[in-house]
């Protein structure tokens, strides 16, 4: 058993590692070298019209936690958002285009088509602040415009 404590140690230290650094990236300071280095290779980036850059970190193959990283036009770190939240659930709206919701609360963890009910479901993993773990699921029609979302706890095995 006291063997077994290190090697788990180690795996959760090897899993969260990266995230455990994000506490040495600073705003105004830090650069998109520095945030790469440090969080691994983004899974999308969006160019701003105005020249600055948000950087996709989705954390998992169905992790709770996506980070948005925002990067002023010089590639200089302007803010870093955790963006699987109410906040950002909070603006997803019926009309919006995947892309759109996509920019909002990044990657889905899970896509379905559903051909029957002539829909497409993204579907992301994210803990509500009692802790327990819920599913926020984007429903869309077949031209890629949210219909609606809707959310359901996920249950303990």
């Amino acid at each position: 058993m006291r063997r077994a404590v290190p090697l788990m140690l180690a795996w959760i230290l090897a899993l969260f590692g990266c995230d455990a650094r994000m506490s040495e990236l600073q705003p105004g300071v830090s650069t998109v070298a520095e945030v790469k280095s440090i969080m691994g290779q983004p899974t999308f980036e969006w160019q701003e019209p105005d020249g600055s850059v948000t950087l996709e970190f989705p954390r998992g193959p169905s992790g709770s936690v996506t980070y948005m990283v925002d990067l002023r036009p010089d590639g200089v770190l302007k803010a870093i958002r955790q963006v699987l939240s109410e906040r950002y659930f909070a603006k997803i709206q019926p009309g919006l285009s995947q892309d759109e919701v996509r920019r909002l609360i990044g990657r889905p963890a899970e896509t379905m088509t559903f051909p029957l009910k002539k829909e497409e479901v993204w579907s992301w993993k994210f803990e509500q602040g009692s802790g327990e773990m819920w599913h926020f699921h984007a429903h869309f029609d077949l031209g890629g415009r949210l219909v609606t979302a809707t959310r359901n706890r996920v249950e303990e095995p």
